[in-house]
């Protein structure tokens, strides 16, 4: 396999984690009854320009099919950060009436939501039409359609050039992250802005989050390797932030090589350097990811297995890709994990891919009363310990197994 941005060729595993079905494609009753397609999960690490990604086997449009089931609006905590994005955006690039916001992986709107009511014209695009048909839903004006070189030719034909583009969790999703990120150099008007939000590789790595690992993730980025890429498509980075969503993230700024016109921040040279320095460009920084993944691994095996036998039964709660992700790392079936609570109702009847351990609705908690719950999306743990407050009411333990074991 050769870099999806370089194109070197890839020799150096960061880790391999088996291999498992697509963490986004929940069985029916009636395709669990079928066979599923499972794909080596492995992630590789460009020597050239340092871009983790994973082997490339699975197709994008297997991925996001039609029924996609990840909808961003259930996250109260994802919510108040979107809309908080929207109002930093709107003052520090005084958008207004005459502004144009485009989101590429508009999802549910759950963002574009609070563009519209500031009176700003906004454009989503999204391919999945489970999600494009809730944010059609809230009034928002979708286009159905994987981005890229091509789509942004069309749109920019019929007219549409934007102020700011916003691109969150979705840069780790595309398979040819070269198109996409021409795309935007396309789209943007002369001095626009494009913001780019993902799970920061350095962080995935210090914490062992590697159940952050699954097929949708194409690649796994850091500054370094992003700015880079961004660069080669006539796109500067002018400044970056970090946040502590998704366990740790990154929210670079881009503008026009040639004609963006805000300046240079501080903070890209600094956390270049805290790249350089933490050893992110050198092998051995991602040498020990595969022994503490097979660490927390087997703690969440034997502390099911002791579960087992002292008669306490298990549940989980939030039916999330990445927790689907060590699901099937650890092997672990429904006779460990009864079920698995969700409020999402897309999931709510169907089975978690590969474990098949059925997705109920979150009242099933209060009706089966199971003695420990773990939280699957442990990156939302406080939101969710709040909302499950009262499993305490019955005595139940509520538990997190990344970065480690853990009852809260």
């Amino acid at each position: 396999m050769n870099c999806r941005h370089c194109q070197a060729a890839l020799h150096f595993t960061m880790v391999d984690l088996g291999s498992a079905p697509p963490s986004n494609s929940y069985l029916t009753a009636a395709t669990k009854q079928q066979p599923e397609r499972w794909y080596p999960l492995r992630v590789l690490v460009c020597e050239q320009c340092w871009l983790a990604q994973t082997e490339d086997l699975a197709a994008a449009a297997e991925l996001f099919s039609d029924e996609y089931a990840y909808f961003s609006g259930y996250s109260s905590s994802w919510l108040a950060h979107a809309e908080r994005y929207v109002e930093e955006m709107t003052g520090r690039f005084s958008l207004g009436g005459d502004s144009h916001v485009v989101e590429v992986a508009a999802n549910d709107g759950y963002l574009l939501q609070f563009v519209q009511s500031r009176g700003i014209k906004c454009t989503g695009i999204e391919p999945t039409a489970s999600t494009a048909r809730v944010a059609r839903a809230k009034g928002l004006s979708i286009v159905q359609d994987f981005f890229g070189t091509r789509l942004a030719t069309e749109l920019h034909s019929s007219g549409l050039s934007a102020d700011l583009m916003i691109a969150n969790n979705v840069l780790a999703h595309v398979p040819d992250i070269n198109d996409f990120v021409r795309g935007f150099a396309m789209l943007l008007k002369a001095e626009g802005v494009a913001t780019f939000e993902f799970p920061h590789l350095l962080r995935m790595i210090v914490s062992n989050q590697f159940d952050t690992i699954y097929h949708e993730h194409f690649s796994y980025l850091s500054l370094t390797s992003v700015r880079r890429i961004l660069e080669s498509h006539g796109l500067s980075v002018f400044d970056v932030e970090e946040h502590a969503t998704h366990g740790g993230s990154l929210r670079i700024y881009a503008q026009l090589t040639n004609s963006g016109t805000q300046p240079l921040d501080a903070s890209v040279a600094r956390l270049l350097a805290t790249e350089v320095q933490e050893g992110l460009i050198s092998r051995d920084f991602y040498g020990s990811l595969q022994r503490r993944a097979e660490g927390v691994k087997n703690d969440f095996l034997l502390f099911l297995l002791d579960a087992k036998r002292r008669g306490r039964r298990v549940a989980a709660y939030g039916a999330a890709a990445k927790g689907n992700t060590l699901l099937n790392f650890a092997g672990i079936k429904s006779d460990l994990v009864a079920f698995i609570a969700d409020r999402n109702p897309a999931k709510q009847g169907k089975f978690a891919p590969g474990s098949r351990i059925p997705i109920v609705a979150e009242n099933i908690l209060q009706r089966e009363k199971p003695d420990d719950i773990v939280i699957l999306p442990w990156n939302l743990r406080s939101e969710i310990q709040a909302q499950l407050h009262y499993v305490r009411d019955w005595g139940a333990r509520l538990v997190t197994a990344i970065p480690g074991m853990e009852i809260l």
